[in-house]
Parts: structure tokens; C-alpha cells; sequence
């Protein structure tokens, strides 16, 4: 079986994220990882925290905390969220990792060394008021080719466009709000991305088509546009600093490298984090993974399409640069917003649904489904509440939970706590099993094809023919007249369960748990199921022991949709 590397965007360490980060990369990644592990393949799952940046040292400010001691703080503040979600990484690194740090400045070295970064002479804005030079992203401004009024001097993200703090129109502090800007000369070092535009292009031809059109398109327009030489370097105290042994007057200054340069590398970082912690008696080969791997790794990134540009052109550029065969990405699974009723989710007006709040509210599950359920693939999606609850109410609580309650209730009452032998299979059951070993097919298809809201579609069809099934057979009907046929009915539909808690595991691990442990099988080491054994519907044999677990997804009533949108904001917010 292959191989394969996946990675999905890293999740800046400010603040838990919401519901639209987790969508956008890290839960979809999670879903297709657990998909190909179950399918016997090789599987390396990574991701990290994002540490650097001046949002970080201004946060740790507020906290009265060093950024070190903040950074660890909140990084094990976000992974218990993760738990929580169950998301299945093989590691969950930090971009402030020695590791990466090493990694960076070796990528810098050979970026040097080979022509592709440049020393030089910069016009920097800096306030007074709050006595530092600004990093882009803390200056503010309008964007002068949408007129956005809320870009961000490294980029606009209604737009996307990658901006200087210069070309803001009536910019300001985003710190102290200070319009009293200055613009003062220093140093900086320049990737010479421009030098590199062929090479890029070329590389995104040999890979590029195969990517969603948003990837794709993405990637493209940039490149349509040109690539500019980027400064990666900043007047920071927090970060990758920059080698004293290749730029020793820059190193005295304290800079470090901007946070873009380095945090695409902590995808290589984490991976030697994760080498490096391995137990005892263990190897973990992390090179194996980046390092000459084009021919024995399929490397598959997720992220939201304002992560797009910068791991499809700037991060290539980079590898390419430094001239020796460290791994590129081949498909870029990109993702549009999930927005809240329509508006930004948005911290400072408490408006939205952050991850750790969800869990809160309800386990993990509930969550993971709906969300893949409706990622927004094609287009944006909005989250509401009142879709919530009837995505919950109808596919989770209704169609799956009740059929496994259902079923073992009623065989557990008629026949006692194993599994009913009955007669054999007949027509019914064998028209199951072909519809079910096509839904399968469907489900497998569109997980390979990384669609998931079609595979969604196809895993709940799978629910539905069980319901259908015992609509049909209505074993409380047939049990008064035929035990034998009832008890047909109810093993066929135990097996349909069992299958069910293999084939949901990607997207509801812990019911999928439930539902599988519900049975007392001597061997279940089944990761999966085959077309045969579909049409078959015999891997829990009469004689099995049983139980009735605990209800797996309980409805949510109307009446709390109203307390759930006072307190996590109105609806149509902007």
C-alpha cells in the first residue's frame, strides 16, 4: 500500500479557533487520514501550532506571561480541543520547535547559497506611539484594489492579494489605532520569489490540474499576476532568528524570520519533532517522509483558500530554491468560508461558535458529522442553527441511532442477549446486500476523489437502506407470525450495524466505537469491508453476545435553538 503524508494548515496560536478552521483544515484532514488507515495504508497525519508573529508577543502581553510561557500555555489549551474532536494526528508539533528552527535556517542557508535571497534596504513603518517598527499585519488600512476597509498590510483577505503596509490606503496602528505613521529605513532579506516564477509555473503544470478548481485557480492567478520578491525577515522578538553565521549584522539587530517562511517548514519541523520523541526500541525514519520521497509519498494538503496561495507558490518556491529534493505537495484539498448566517465569525463581537464552546455544548461527533456534511467545497456554507439541530435530528438521531437502539432493544427483548440465528437469507436479504455493497462503492469513491460532502451523502444512504430494510421486513409484525423470519430480520440488521461502526469511524470515531463494541466478537480486527462481505452481511454470526449501548445522538429540542442564538450571536451579523 502507498504511503501517504498529510497535512492540514496550522493553527495560529492566538485564541482557540472556531468552527470554520476546523472545517477548513484540520477535521477534513482528520477524516481522510483515519479513511486511508482503515484502508491499510501508510499514514503520517501532521500539525502543529503556528507560534510566531507579533500577534503572539502582543497577546502574551495582555497576559502578563513570556511569549514562551504563553505559546506552551496555549498550545496545550488548543490540543485538548483537538482531543476533544478526537482528531487522530500522528503528531501535534510547534512552529517555536528547535527543530524548526534548525530546519529554517538550513533552508535559508541554501536559499543564499544559491542566489535566491538578497540583502536589502527597506522603508519600514514604524510608530511612535507605540515605539516599534509594525509588522504588516498590524497595519491597517483600505485595500487599494478592492477597497476593503479592514486589510491587513501583509495581505486583504476579502481579496486575497498580498499587500505592503505602503500600498494601505489611510492606514493605522492595529495596535494603538495611531494614524501618526512614520516610514524609517532598515535591513531585511528578500526571497527572490521572481526568479523562481518559471520553475513555479512549470511545477504547478505537472500537479496543478489534478487540484479542486479552487486550488487551482488560486495558484494560477498568482502566478498570471507574477511573483514578487517578499521580505522574510522582521524587527521581532519572537521567532526563527536569523543565522549569525550567514548574516551576522542582521543577527545582532535580533531578526528573525517572518512567520510565513518558517511556518510551512514546521510541516518538515514536526515531522523530526515526531522522530525525535519516539519510544524506546523505536525508529521513526522522519526523512523518509520529505527527502528524496516523490516516487514513495503522496503528500496531500488541506487547508482554506486565504492558506492557498502561500503553500502553492510561495512554499514550492522555497523548495525549489534550495535546490535539494525535499518533498512537494501533490493535491492542495482547498476549502471557501463557512460563515455564521451568512456573517464573519468574529472573536471580539462574540459572534459564532469557537471549538472549545461546541464541545460544551455537545461531544465531538455531533460536530464532526455536521461540519464534513456540509464543508464548504464548492462554494461558502452557512452555519444556522436551526440546520444544525435538523441535520442532527434527522441523519444521527433519527436514521442511524434509532435503527441501532431499535434493533437491539427489540432482539434483546424477544430473543435474549445474542445475536437471533433464524432462517436463511432470502430475497430481501440479498437485494440488501447488493444495494449496500453499491452505496459502499459510492461511499469509497468519493473519499478517494477527497469530496466529502458526497461521501457524507453516501454514508448516510447506507443508514437509510438499513431503515428501509426493516420498514420492509417489520419484524415486530413478523415476529407474531414467524420467529424464524423475525430473527432473520434482526441479525441481518445487527450485521448492517456492525458494518455501519466500521465504514462511519472517519467521520463519527466514537459512536463508531459504541456500535462496534456493542458486540462481543472474539476476533473484530476488521478495518474494513469488502464488497463481498456487504452483499454477504454475515461478520456477526447468530450466537453472538450483545449489548444495548447508550443512546448514541440524542435530538436537540426546538426550544433551545432560541438560548443557543442569544448566546452565541443573532443572526445576519456582519
Amino acid at each position: 500500500m502507498a504511503r501517504h503524508l498529510v497535512t492540514s494548515a496550522l493553527p495560529y496560536i492566538n485564541g482557540i479557533k472556531h468552527l470554520g478552521n476546523m472545517v477548513g483544515s484540520m477535521l477534513p484532514a482528520d477524516v481522510y487520514s483515519r479513511y486511508l488507515r482503515q484502508r491499510g495504508h501508510d499514514v503520517l497525519y501532521i500539525c502543529a501550532t503556528d507560534e510566531h508573529g507579533t500577534p503572539a508577543e502582543l497577546a502574551a502581553k495582555e497576559a502578563g506571561l513570556s511569549v514562551a510561557e504563553f505559546c506552551a500555555q496555549a498550545h496545550e489549551a488548543q490540543k485538548a480541543v483537538y482531543e476533544g474532536f478526537e482528531l487522530a494526528f500522528d503528531y501535534f508539533g510547534r512552529s517555536s520547535s528547535q527543530q524548526n528552527a534548525e530546519i529554517t535556517q538550513h533552508f535559508a542557508r541554501k536559499l543564499n547559497q544559491n542566489g535566491f535571497i538578497e540583502e536589502r534596504e527597506v522603508r519600514q513603518v514604524y510608530s511612535p506611539v507605540d515605539g516599534r517598527f509594525l509588522p504588516d499585519r498590524y497595519v491597517e488600512g483600505t485595500c487599494p484594489h478592492c477597497g476593503y476597509d479592514k486589510a491587513r498590510g501583509d495581505q486583504c483577505e476579502n481579496c486575497t492579494r498580498v499587500l505592503d503596509p505602503t500600498d494601505l490606503i489611510d492606514p493605522h496602528s492595529a495596535i494603538s489605532g495611531s494614524t501618526d505613521l512614520e516610514v524609517r529605513e532598515t535591513k531585511h532579506l528578500f526571497l527572490l520569489q521572481s526568479k523562481l516564477q518559471h520553475e513555479v509555473e512549470a511545477w504547478i503544470d505537472t500537479v496543478g490540474d489534478d487540484w479542486p478548481q479552487l486550488s487551482s485557480s488560486i495558484a494560477r492567478k498568482w502566478l498570471t499576476e507574477g511573483l514578487q520578491d517578499r521580505s522574510i525577515t522582521r524587527d521581532l522578538d519572537w521567532g526563527v532568528p536569523v543565522p549569525a553565521d550567514t548574516w551576522p549584522e542582521l543577527a545582532a539587530e535580533g531578526k528573525v524570520f517572518y512567520v510565513w517562511f518558517d511556518a510551512p517548514i514546521e510541516y518538515i519541523g514536526a515531522t523530526k519533532e515526531w522522530a525525535d520523541v519516539a519510544g524506546d526500541g523505536e525508529t521513526r525514519d522522519w526523512k523518509s517522509w520529505w527527502y528524496e520521497a516523490d516516487d514513495t509519498v503522496r503528500y496531500t494538503q488541506f487547508m482554506a483558500k486565504d492558506n492557498v496561495p502561500f503553500h502553492t507558490v510561495m512554499f514550492p518556491a522555497t523548495e525549489l530554491g534550495v535546490r535539494e529534493p525535499w518533498k512537494k505537495v501533490d493535491f492542495v484539498k482547498g476549502f471557501n468560508w463557512l460563515t455564521y448566517y451568512g456573517g464573519k465569525f468574529s472573536t471580539s463581537q462574540k459572534r459564532g461558535i469557537f471549538t472549545d464552546a461546541a464541545l460544551e455544548l455537545l461531544p465531538g461527533d455531533y460536530w464532526r458529522y455536521f461540519l464534513i456534511a456540509n464543508a464548504p467545497e464548492s462554494d461558502d456554507s452557512s452555519f444556522t442553527w436551526e440546520h444544525f439541530a435538523a441535520t442532527v435530528n434527522k441523519d444521527l438521531a433519527d436514521t442511524l441511532g434509532n435503527f441501532v437502539n431499535r434493533v437491539l432493544s427489540f432482539s434483546r427483548k424477544r430473543f435474549g442477549d445474542e445475536v437471533p440465528a433464524g432462517q436463511a437469507a432470502g430475497e430481501a436479504e440479498g437485494k440488501l446486500g447488493e444495494d449496500i455493497a453499491r452505496l459502499l462503492s459510492e461511499y469509497e469513491e468519493h473519499m478517494e476523489a477527497l469530496q466529502f460532502r458526497k461521501a457524507a451523502a453516501a454514508l448516510r444512504a447506507l443508514w437509510s437502506a438499513g431503515n428501509s430494510y426493516l420498514e420492509e421486513k417489520a419484524p415486530w409484525l413478523e415476529i407474531k407470525t414467524d420467529q424464524d423470519a423475525a430473527a432473520l430480520t434482526l441479525r441481518t440488521a445487527m450485521n448492517l450495524i456492525h458494518l455501519y461502526a466500521v465504514v462511519s469511524e472517519p467521520f463519527i470515531p466514537a459512536a463508531a466505537a459504541a456500535m462496534r463494541g456493542a458486540f462481543t466478537l472474539d476476533d473484530d480486527t476488521a478495518s474494513w469491508v469488502t464488497a463481498e462481505q456487504a452483499r454477504a452481511l454475515n461478520t456477526v454470526p447468530a450466537g453472538t453476545g450483545f449489548t444495548v449501548p447508550p443512546v448514541l445522538f440524542a435530538k436537540i429540542p426546538e426550544e433551545d435553538l432560541a438560548g443557543y442564538r442569544e448566546r452565541f450571536g443573532a443572526a445576519g451579523g456582519a
